[in-house]
């Protein structure tokens, strides 16, 4: 089968540390073109990273026939306006998450690219990994009963005022880089949507970003789940789930290792057992994945409605921070 040619938009360390090296093995997507917005750039990034094309715009990458697709991982703040211009180009595009600044920039994007017939898809990796299809497994036989809480955390520690994610003005700070992770996996094992969410949040008296926040999600029915994030802590995550039968819990449930299994601990009346899944690299499945969705020409496997649901989610824990009180999560 004849690879899918890829456009990637903006020389970024996201690209050359997780993504580069694991689609040196993809049998679906060949890296072709790079664009910067300085020629010699992206020149020496081609050469470094074997792409075919070096393009001294994102236009200039999109004009070409021989793209068959795009990823963006440029800031927050720039992925709707090239969403858009990806769909222009009638070119299928991965976006890296979040979407976009807010719910009503998803919904924007969902709406634009449908009306192009062009496939996008948020970058949730982590969604592809084996530990993470035998977590929902698990929850979904009724293993652990029903779950009626999780807990996430995730946090690491960035001081380095002109890293993208301390600039509030593009996009950065806890709930926008890390937060969408921990709502995105809550949702995922509670199967639902939250009904509304209480923040609370600390901001860098310099960078403007928040840089801890502590969150409730309420489903209803009693159930709740909690997250704490933080970009000038510890690094550390862990998700954990508790069911009215049992309790399970990912070791390293977002940036899981590409060399070793993954990790779950599950917990249940017949006793506790650790269970280990194979070792992937979850972005290459994540790339093979939505190449054969193009290929195949059927549905991306994360929809944007998923996106739209995680989105307005954070729009309403900045709500919170704010009001101090419950907000309702916006239906979409």
């Amino acid at each position: 089968m004849e690879k899918l040619r890829m456009g990637v938009i903006g020389t970024s360390d996201h690209y050359e540390l997780r993504v580069a090296t694991p689609l040196k093995s993809s049998l679906l997507v060949e890296p072709y073109g790079i664009a910067s917005r300085n020629l010699e750039k992206a020149k020496a990034y081609a050469q470094k990273w074997d792409f075919s094309r070096a393009y001294g715009s994102y236009e200039e990458l999109l004009a070409d026939p021989n793209i068959d697709f795009v990823y963006t991982p440029l800031p927050n703040y720039l992925h709707l306006e090239l969403i858009k211009k990806a769909a222009d180009a009638g070119k299928p595009v991965i976006c890296e998450k979040p979407l976009g600044l807010n719910a009503r920039e998803a919904v924007e994007a969902a709406e634009y690219c449908a009306k192009k017939g062009v496939p996008v898809m948020e970058a949730f990796m982590y969604r592809f990994h084996p530990q993470w299809r035998r977590a929902a497994e698990i929850v979904k036989c009724g293993e652990i009963g029903t779950v009626v809480s999780t807990n996430g955390l995730f946090s690491y520690n960035l001081k380095d005022g002109s890293n993208i994610r301390n600039i509030a003005a593009a996009g950065g700070g806890a709930i926008l880089d890390i937060g969408c992770y921990t709502v995105s996996s809550a949702r995922l094992l509670m199967g639902g949507e939250p009904e509304r969410v209480v923040a609370t949040l600390i901001r860098d008296p310099v960078f403007k970003t928040d840089i801890l926040v502590s969150a409730l999600l309420d489903f209803g029915g009693g159930r709740v789940s909690s997250f704490t994030i933080g970009t000038q802590a510890y690094p550390y995550q862990r998700v954990t789930a508790l069911g009215t039968g049992g309790a399970l819990s990912v070791k390293v449930p977002f940036n899981s290792y590409a060399d070793t299994p993954g990790e779950l601990t599950v917990n249940s009346g017949l006793g506790g057992r650790v269970v280990e899944t194979e070792i992937v690299d979850q972005y290459l499945l994540e790339f093979d994945n939505f190449a054969e969705a193009i290929i195949n020409k059927t549905e991306v496997p994360t929809p944007i409605s998923d996106a739209i649901a995680n989105m307005a989610v954070l729009d309403a824990l900045f709500a919170s921070a704010v009001s101090g009180s419950w907000e309702p999560v916006r239906k979409y």
